[in-house]
């Protein structure tokens, strides 16, 4: 499927209703083969000019509703902050692939991992505003792997006018692949055009991409962009690899 800016195919009948608020998006290049390994059955790397990227991206879950019903003004607002690579699978939908997903209301982690098999883990978080600088804070609650945390603070810049193509293909993504119940699945999604802005990452102290079993950046990031947030509407997950399958060997 190409890649644009609005939503490839509209959601007709969502599962889940949401709003993404305040989102810092910060990305770095990576190789594609170190995380093709990382990737759910079926789906390969998606990569732009070559190259793959990993997200870490910080924002607040806000008024989640299931079925149609209003959304949740406690149990469904959060702040979350998502590590997630870049997929396509064998009818050229691109997506994401989340390695991580820390949240600071417990109900939504255990329904997410329950529920969807996404790497949900419960977590201290707070997201705050001063004037132009936005502030994001992180800290597992779960020991092991992890003390896994970050703190991340971005200072926004302009509107963009015209986004790159890298750009696009960064923060328009219109689905996630996943290991769901039944194997891989995919789960479209769509919103309003992002409105975005440039960004200048001040601190970014984070072990969240390691934890996530993604190599660490060797340099800085290629892409920091920050969105007010646009409201979701979530479809329900669609077959694409049955558990066991296996891709055929070349002859």
């Amino acid at each position: 499927m190409p890649i644009t800016p609005d939503a490839t195919v509209a959601v007709r009948s969502a599962l889940l209703t949401q709003r993404w608020l305040d989102l810092t998006f910060i990305h770095w290049a990576v190789d594609p083969e170190a995380v093709a390994p990382l990737l759910p059955r079926g789906v390969t790397a998606d990569t732009y000019d070559g190259v793959a990227h990993v997200g870490l991206i910080a924002f607040r879950m806000d008024r989640t509703g299931w079925l149609g019903l209003p959304g949740v003004p406690y149990f469904g607002s959060f702040p979350e902050t998502n590590v997630r690579l870049y997929s396509v699978d064998e009818q050229g939908r691109r997506g994401v692939v989340f390695r991580s997903m820390d949240a600071s209301r417990l109900v939504p982690v255990l329904l997410g991992r329950v529920g969807f098999r996404l790497p949900y883990s419960w977590s201290r978080m707070a997201v705050r505003a001063d004037g132009d600088t936005v502030t994001y804070t992180s800290s597992r609650r779960r020991p092991g792997t992890s003390r896994a945390r970050s703190r991340i603070v971005a200072r926004v810049g302009p509107p963009v006018t015209e986004p790159t193509g890298l750009e696009h293909f960064l923060t328009a993504r219109w689905g996630l692949h996943n290991t769901f119940w039944g194997g891989t699945g995919y789960l479209a999604n769509d919103h309003p055009r992002w409105p975005l802005h440039r960004a200048e990452l001040i601190t970014c102290e984070e072990n969240l991409l390691t934890a996530a079993g993604v190599p660490a950046p060797d340099g800085p990031p290629v892409s920091v962009l920050y969105s007010p947030g646009v409201p979701v509407r979530l479809g329900r997950p669609a077959g694409l690899v049955p558990r066991g399958h296996r891709r055929p060997t070349e002859p």
